[in-house]
């Protein structure tokens, strides 16, 4: 681990420029590269093969793992929009081989919540992305240019959020769900829900995203089923759950698949509601 030993950054580190500001009390790998005009704060740690190119700005109490690529003009770890935050060590967490491309602000958690945001990995984050105090995003989700989180966002696992996705605050997005460009997602988006509009409405499930990830026949069966019951057949959502619970008998490959849907719409917000 690298301990700045000045303010000014002037080390001897090859993969670190000489113009890089790094506080004393950050800790980086001795394999972390970092590009001009960069500033890390006392608090930040950063793991093996990230690499930080110039231009940004990584403060708070900001953990950041291994192999990640963070693009230029990032800025990761801000206090949060929340005019409630008084200066609470909250906390911003990154996993690893997460790619973070332009202009991205990540703040840190606030303490009306969890105190955390976080990120997990394997995520490809394009530009211009606001992932705002609190929210928590899974792995293998791919997020558009300009995709909007606001507070306490939860993303699952397998998420594609197209550009211009807007979130409001306390929404969850379901696993392997999937959002056209231009959406504004008011409600939770249950998993394997394709959704589009202003505001999002469902228009199909994530077939062919499932497909790619090596879902079965038998198991994106049960998935189209799963939208007739909560889509095609003017059921409430009370019978549309009853009848995607008895999907597990007649395809027990797909039990999994249909436990992550019923915990979903059991766990949903009565206030926020579900896109359908």
């Amino acid at each position: 681990v690298h301990h700045a030993e000045n303010p000014a950054g002037l080390n001897t580190m090859s993969k670190i420029h000489p113009t890089a500001i790094i506080s004393p009390g950050a800790e980086l790998d001795s394999s972390v590269s970092v590009g001009p005009y960069t500033v890390i704060g006392p608090h930040v740690r950063i793991g093996a093969g990230t690499t930080v190119a110039s231009h940004c700005v990584i403060e708070g109490h900001t953990t950041i793992g291994r192999d990640n690529r963070i693009f230029q003009f990032n800025s990761l770890g801000a206090i949060p929009q929340d005019k409630k935050y008084n200066n609470e060590p909250c906390e911003l967490h990154i996993g690893d081989r997460n790619t973070i491309r332009e202009f991205c602000t990540f703040n840190i958690g606030s303490p009306s919540d969890r105190a955390v945001t976080s990120v997990g990995n394997d995520n490809w984050i394009m530009a211009y992305v606001h992932l705002a105090h609190d929210c928590q995003v899974g792995n293998h989700t791919i997020f558009a240019n300009n995709t909007q989180l606001a507070g306490h966002v939860v993303v699952d696992d397998w998420v594609i959020l197209g550009g211009f996705t807007v979130v409001h605050q306390f929404c969850r997005i379901g696993a392997h769900s999937f959002t056209a460009m231009n959406s504004l997602l008011f409600a939770e988006l249950p998993p394997f829900v394709m959704a589009q509009g202003q505001p999002a409405q469902a228009r199909s499930m994530n077939f062919e995203g499932l497909r790619r990830r090596g879902f079965t026949p038998a198991r994106i069966s049960a998935v189209k089923a799963m939208h007739k019951a909560l889509y095609r057949d003017g059921l409430s959502l009370a019978d549309a759950m009853t009848r995607i619970a008895g999907l597990t008998a007649q395809t027990p490959e797909a039990a999994e698949d249909v436990k992550m849907m019923l915990d979903f719409l059991s766990a949903a917000s009565p206030q926020r509601g579900i896109v359908r």
